[in-house]
């Protein structure tokens, strides 16, 4: 079974409640799975518990005028921001002071997020979050780690998430979801277990993106995100339990979501002026499900709700829109080595015009052709109907 199928199928069973085992991967061997139980048992010995908390990082950033932005962050030990030193330095402080840079205006954070949290766990922190902050701007969920390494059944995690999407929604905030990270990528993770928890991770994270986005709600992938980074330099990007982003790692993940979440807050004018997916890009509208299979194995992309030619959903499920809002870093022509100004990993980049990203860069607001055309247009374009849904 391929993984958008996978995909449709698990957030097919959370909608309706039946269960699809752990992962929906289907059953091992006794003693495969004797052998994966002992290497997860090593690797819990290996991977150390060196935190005893994060940084408290709810506050207000910014010193813009206006009303504050109402930012919620909910979720894990990641959107906590355990391996953080500061409190400057989570994924909600990192996006928080973006969004403010962005906007001109303080951001309020409320972050509500748990260390060691589940997907089922979402329902008391959207209580908890909607009570102190009751008509949040924009919210971001980072949550399913612990579903894999927790092995709750994977259609329970996602009907949890969805639902969190949708109270959210209902609250009129904007949500963004960081879909589960690849723990394929954590070096004391040894084979054949590092192979199946990619697999795990990345069957949920395309089964989480069909559910957000089903939900109203907008998807990053941020799996494996810091994957090369961890093998070239996993000092720098982990955090010394081995487990948990460093510093470095966790501005790495927000880089990849801050373009989103700016997005979602209209700070690109996207709302009066809808991007179409740049398809030599590798962007593309199409089922949600296949743009989700897509999306976990190229992080940083985004997957929202789409509408083609007035409607929400075609033959095979709902429209959406995959976009990549970061570039990957590509050398400069006779600089080995060396990376461009623009469009790098570090920096968000869309296609709106006159958003930050263009005007700080001093590019226009078209790309230049990258790659040849995506499949869904052999001519590289995009029918102009297509629109982001509200």
């Amino acid at each position: 079974m391929g993984r958008a199928r996978r995909a449709r199928k698990i957030a097919q069973a959370a909608a309706y409640g039946s269960g699809m085992g752990v992962a929906g991967l289907g059953a091992l061997s006794l003693l495969g799975y004797a052998l994966i139980r002992a290497e997860a048992t090593m690797a819990r010995r290996i991977v150390g518990q060196a935190f005893e908390g994060a940084p408290e990082d709810s506050g207000t950033y910014g010193s813009g005028h206006g009303t504050p932005i109402r930012f919620l962050v909910l979720g894990d030990s990641t959107g906590v921001g355990m391996g953080a030193d500061h409190a400057h330095q989570t994924i909600g402080a990192t996006v928080a002071s973006g969004v403010a840079a962005f906007s001109g205006r303080p951001v309020q954070l409320t972050n509500v997020a748990v260390i060691g949290a589940e997907s089922p766990d979402l329902d008391e922190q959207v209580e908890r979050g909607l009570a102190a902050v009751p008509r949040p701007d924009v919210a971001v969920i980072m949550v399913g780690a612990n579903d894999v390494t927790h092995r709750i059944d994977t259609s329970v995690a996602v009907r949890h998430l969805e639902m969190a999407v949708r109270s959210l929604r209902e609250a009129g905030a904007e949500v963004v979801v960081g879909t589960c990270p690849d723990l394929g990528a954590i070096e004391p993770v040894a084979q054949p277990l590092r192979l199946l928890a990619r697999r795990w991770s990345r069957d949920l994270a395309a089964a989480q993106t069909v559910a957000v986005v089903e939900a109203g709600g907008r998807a990053v992938s941020v799996g494996d995100l810091l994957s090369d980074a961890f093998s070239s330099e996993p000092t720098v990007m982990f955090s010394k339990d081995r487990f948990h982003p460093s510093p470095a790692g966790y501005a790495r993940v927000a880089a990849a979501l801050l373009p989103t979440v700016s997005a979602a807050l209209d700070l690109f004018g996207e709302r009066s002026t809808p991007i179409e997916p740049n398809l030599r890009r590798g962007e593309s509208v199409g089922p949600v499900s296949k743009a989700a299979t897509k999306a976990v194995t190229q992080p940083g992309t985004e997957v929202a709700p789409a509408v083609v030619a007035g409607q929400s959903r075609g033959a095979q499920g709902r429209w959406a829109v995959l976009l990549h809002r970061i570039r990957p870093a590509v050398p400069l022509p006779g600089l080995p080595g060396s990376t461009p100004a623009t469009g790098s990993a570090a920096e968000p980049t869309t296609r709106a015009a006159g958003s930050p990203q263009a005007v700080a860069a001093g590019t226009p607001a078209a790309d230049a052709p990258e790659g040849p055309p995506g499949p869904d247009d052999p001519s590289g374009r995009v029918s102009s109907g297509l629109t982001r849904s509200s």
